[in-house]
Parts: structure tokens; sequence; C-alpha cells
């Protein structure tokens, strides 16, 4: 269901910005998370394009060597954390969360690592094996909008 909204979205025609948003709500409403994020990433930085939840994130951007983002650019898989406030890694972006997993978009053409997905929760131990899973297909599905 969240797969074939966000292929949707893809085809929407619509700005990329504007399909962020929505794919990032989408994702959150699937999984009754907090927050969602969509971020681009380049050489140098990692950019939020797109967000779902409360607020616009702490960190808008900042270099791809820095946080859980960058340690799942740098290792090109999943960096789930189910206690922020126990990973020095963490940039924190609200207060209030206390669970992240950030999931890469991957080009499967170049095997590039494009964009992340970030999705927060406001609880400990938010994210189980199926939720990690689940979130991989979803950015397995967004490299069309990188």
């Amino acid at each position: 269901m969240v797969l074939r909204g966000i292929n949707d979205v893809l085809r929407s025609g619509k700005g990329r910005a504007e399909q962020a948003i929505q794919i990032a709500e989408l994702i959150r409403q699937a999984g009754s998370y907090r927050w969602v994020g969509l971020y681009t990433v380049t050489q140098r930085e990692i950019a939020a394009i797109g967000w779902s939840g409360p607020g616009a994130p702490g960190h808008p951007r900042f270099p791809v060597t820095q946080g859980l983002s960058g340690a799942a650019v740098a290792g090109r898989r999943a960096v789930v954390v189910n206690d922020v406030t126990a990973d020095p890694r963490y940039l924190t972006a609200f207060a209030s969360t206390l669970s992240e997993a950030i999931v890469p978009v991957v080009d499967p053409g170049t095997g590039i690592v494009v964009g992340t997905l970030d999705v927060e929760g406001a609880e400990r131990d938010a994210f189980t094996d199926a939720d990690r899973q689940a979130l991989e297909r979803c950015a397995a599905a967004l490299t069309g909008l990188f």
C-alpha cells in the first residue's frame, strides 16, 4: 500500500520538494511514526528536501560525515538506534526523539548513496526488525526522487 503510494507520488509530475513532503507523510502515517524526513546526499553534505511531523529538522543540512545519517551513508546500510541518548553519533533534531532509523537510498545503477530516509520515534525501542525491513523497501522505491 505504501509502496504503491510512493510510486503514485513519483509519477505525479509534481516538484521534488512537494513529492518528498507527500512521501514523508505516507511513510509517517503507515508506520505511526512521529517524524519522517527525506534528505539528498552529495559528496559533501546531507540536506533535507521534505519532511512530515512536528516541525522542521534541527539540522536541515550537515556534513556527510556526521550523525547517524553519515554512518548510514558510509556503511551503505540502515542504521537503527533504539536509544539515541546512548549513541554519541546522534545529532539532536528534536529533544523528544528517543529512537531513530536512517535508511540510505542507493542508486541501483551506480551503487552510490543519493539520499536517506530518516524516521524518528518519541519512545525508546520504537523500531523492530520488521520496521527496518519495511523502511528499506520504501528507500528502494525512492530512487526516482533523487
